[in-house]
């Protein structure tokens, strides 16, 4: 995997991922955005990556978008059928086979703090400071934050962070459930390795992105019996597989388990259930 502005490493089955602008706070671009996106596409098809961590480089997460056009950074009147980067690069990671986590190292906003909402689990260091700021640039929120950001959070604290525009610190963001813990900076990607290791190593990584699917697309399902069929469909598929054999093996044995199955090598053939939606711009 060869990149300009995110660097990867491989710890095992973890793949740490950092925004490498270092210069700029890791500010978002287009540059970036093609590269996260590629990045995720190649994850999903490598069978050796089990968790993705996610960084920044320097003292910031990522500062939002690079404003180097000044005033016209978000001007696309000349462009009827604009689409949202953020949100296409969110509804990738959404999609991604692997679970994403967030280790937010420093400033975290706008797009910044959007990116980490589809990821699925976030730390933040001591000196992270997160901004939902998009009313205080005459904008709107972007990366599919208004689906988003009320899922993880609540509508109420969703609501107070993006119309106040205002930067909170990495106390207010774990009372209010959006990281799950809070570390001193030097501690803060260790533990964040140290999850993604858990994950890795005791887990199937089958039932991981069938649970990691289950999870997110039942949000938005009308009825918990939606939930119901595709459940019992996942059960089916995997009940008699060599997964499941081995995880209730290792159990009785009292031994660690270690699991045959790949991803995406060894999904279901009912993987996805859902049918992708195409973007179509609104008149």
């Amino acid at each position: 995997m060869a990149y300009s502005l995110i660097e990867t490493e491989r710890d095992g089955s973890v793949l740490l991922v950092r925004l490498n602008r270092p210069d700029r706070l890791n500010a978002f671009n287009l540059d970036m955005h093609h590269e996260l996106v590629r990045l995720y596409d190649e994850a999903d098809a490598d069978n050796d990556v089990r968790v993705i961590v996610v960084t920044g480089n320097g003292r910031a997460f990522c500062a939002g978008a690079d404003l180097a056009a000044a005033g016209d950074t978000f001007n696309y009147a000349d462009d009827p059928n604009h689409r949202d980067v953020g949100g296409e690069l969110n509804l990738r990671t959404y999609a991604c086979t692997k679970p994403v986590i967030a280790a937010i190292n420093g400033p975290a906003v706008g797009v910044g703090a959007t990116m980490t909402l589809p990821m699925d689990i976030r730390l933040a260091s001591e000196t992270a400071r997160i901004g939902f700021v998009f009313a205080r640039r005459g904008i709107v929120a972007d990366g599919c934050a208004s689906w988003f950001l009320p899922r993880v959070v609540g509508i109420s604290r969703a609501l107070e962070w993006t119309l106040s525009g205002r930067v909170f610190d990495a106390q207010e963001a774990l009372d209010a459930g959006l990281v799950r813990s809070v570390h001193p900076p030097e501690e803060l990607l260790p533990a964040a390795l140290e999850l993604a290791r858990e994950i890795a190593e005791n887990t199937s990584a089958i039932s991981v992105t069938l649970n990691r699917q289950l999870m997110w697309r039942m949000l938005g399902a009308d009825h918990p019996m939606e939930a119901n069929q595709v459940e019992s469909r996942a059960l089916r598929a995997v009940g008699s597989g060599p997964d499941a054999q081995e995880g209730i093996g290792s159990f009785l044995a009292k031994r660690a388990p270690k699991y045959p199955g790949r991803v995406p090598a060894d999904l279901p053939d009912f993987y996805p259930w859902w049918e992708d939606r195409p973007f179509r711009p609104l008149p």
